[in-house]
């Protein structure tokens, strides 16, 4: 299976729309090269411009929606189209990821559980998602999570006990942190037997310095790929029957305790 991580550059002085283009050209261009092309988290905004959340939220099938399922059938390619910021018609602000397939239909949406922030930011400014999303491509399940999610293993053993296989994770995450990036990526991958594509956004955030390295890691959590710095487009090949081939050789998952429902013994 081939995979393209588009690793984009959100800078100053780019509209939403000038991007949104430049961005769906990009796709485009994975036309023939890819199967599974990935965006990263709030690449239309900037996962830190907190201020621009409300003023440049859409509603779930709005312009980017529309701008991203053309690409993807225009590609001919599956497209995790990172995520925007959504305004619910009946609700808050979410920050939610869009998947279509290779005809522009879509086919998953995912409202990021974890908002990152700590009584700030996102966390006050977005909604929870509550639900974790699967989606089937012909070679293997994908399960979904966003940027400070990473952090969250239950998450990811919840999308494994769902059937994901693959662990798609666009982020905004930020230089400063960029080694817990690299380590958090392989350490899912590792505990569950799965592939993670983690694609990050390069350039600088309201302020912020991006991490950009982008990276493709294998079930035993060997690094298969990883971006520099700066704006890139990251190609990969990986056989997503390794997945299985691993948990059958290594069975670690078999040997689950914890995390089944068990009743939790207190010190006194």
């Amino acid at each position: 299976m081939r995979a393209s991580l588009i690793q984009i550059a959100v800078e100053e002085g780019e509209s939403v729309e000038s991007r949104r283009v430049r961005v769906a050209a990009l796709v485009r261009e994975q036309a023939g090269a890819a199967d599974l092309v990935v965006l990263p988290e709030l690449w239309t905004t900037g996962a830190f411009a907190y201020e621009e959340f409300g003023s440049e939220a859409e509603p779930l099938e709005g312009p980017t929606y529309e701008a991203m399922a053309k690409a993807a059938s225009d590609a001919g390619v599956w497209l995790h189209a990172g995520s925007i910021p959504e305004r619910d018609p009946d609700g808050p602000l979410y920050n939610t990821s869009l998947v279509f397939s290779p005809s522009g239909e879509p086919v998953a949406a995912y409202r990021k559980i974890h908002r990152f922030g700590f009584d700030k930011g996102e966390a006050v400014l977005m909604g929870a998602g509550e639900e974790l999303v699967t989606f089937r491509l012909p070679e293997t399940t994908v399960g979904l999570a966003t940027c400070y999610d990473l952090r969250f293993p239950e998450l990811f053993r919840g999308l494994v006990d769902a059937g994901a296989e693959t662990l798609v994770i666009p982020a905004g995450w930020p230089e400063r942190r960029r080694g817990h990036w690299t380590l958090l990526a392989r350490a899912r991958a590792v505990e569950n037997q799965a592939f993670v594509l983690a694609c990050g956004t390069a350039g600088t955030h309201a302020g912020v310095p991006q991490a950009g390295h982008s990276i493709v890691v294998d079930p035993w959590g060997e690094v298969l790929a990883e971006a520099g710095a700066g704006e890139e487009v990251l190609r990969v090949e990986f056989d997503p029957a390794k997945v299985a081939t691993t948990r059958e050789q290594f069975p670690a998952l078999k040997d689950r305790v914890l995390g089944l429902r068990r009743p939790v013994r207190r010190s006194p």
